[in-house]
């Protein structure tokens, strides 16, 4: 039976192209599942200590960590669209001064939204002086969809995202480069019911099996070309 080249090469091809595509989703679906152990481990580790010394991200990420300092309440952000349990609302992120010099953010939790006026924040409390707050470091007080860009901290403080480097330009603060997303009760009203970080494992295993799937699709549509090729080869001419 032979063979045209062309066709043999193309299928070659899509079959090691959507091999490689299942293995890099596998990859890839490894390497979250490594981060959610490490994540696991990290929150159930004994909690850091943070102080003025800087921290890199990469180092404290994920970490269970502690701060000793005060809040300052002038400068809070309150980032929209972050529902619970279907209830819209914001999460309330205030820098934190620690008591040794530097800040650090803090998202406190979350508070409902005014139904009638979302301007208008429903009261919460703030502890007065210094206390001792607990948490997990993350590179952020979480991301939501926007469109075009945030407004400045310094004139709005209601806004979609925050970004930790552009706010500490915005006010002044040295920051360390990381949100504690706070854990400990203060007594403030807040809803702490972090959701768990999602990793997404599942679709890439999903994706994997799909390349997969062409993969065997394209050699199958290969041989049975190849046979119905060798069959008119060898059909009886009339």
């Amino acid at each position: 039976m032979k063979f045209r080249l062309v066709p043999v090469v193309l299928i070659l091809i899509v079959v090691a192209v959507t091999v490689r595509l299942g293995f890099w989703q596998r990859d890839r679906a490894h390497q979250k599942e490594a981060l959610q152990a490490h994540i696991m481990q990290f929150e159930h580790a004994p909690a850091q200590t943070i102080t003025a010394a800087p921290v890199a991200l990469k180092d404290i990420e994920f970490h269970r960590v502690r701060a000793l300092g005060s809040f300052v309440p002038e400068k809070v952000v309150y980032l929209d669209n972050r529902p619970y349990n279907d209830q819209p609302g914001f999460y309330v992120v205030m820098p934190f001064k620690l008591h040794d010099g530097g800040y650090v953010l803090v998202n406190r939790g979350w508070l409902p939204r005014n139904m009638n006026d979302r301007t208008e924040i429903k009261p919460f409390v703030t502890p007065k002086g210094e206390i001792e707050i607990e948490g997990i470091a993350r590179a952020d007080a979480s991301k939501a969809y926007e469109l075009g860009q945030g407004g400045s901290a310094a004139h709005q403080q209601i806004r979609q995202n925050l970004d930790v480097n552009a706010y500490a330009t915005e006010t002044g603060l040295t920051l360390q480069p990381f949100v504690i997303q706070q854990l400990s009760d203060d007594g403030d009203t807040l809803v702490r019911d972090w959701p768990v970080p999602a990793t997404g494992v599942e679709t890439n295993y999903g994706y994997m099996f799909q390349w997969w799937g062409m993969a065997a699709a394209a050699i199958g549509f290969g041989l049975y070309a190849a046979r119905r090729a060798a069959k008119k080869e060898h059909a009886p001419s009339a």
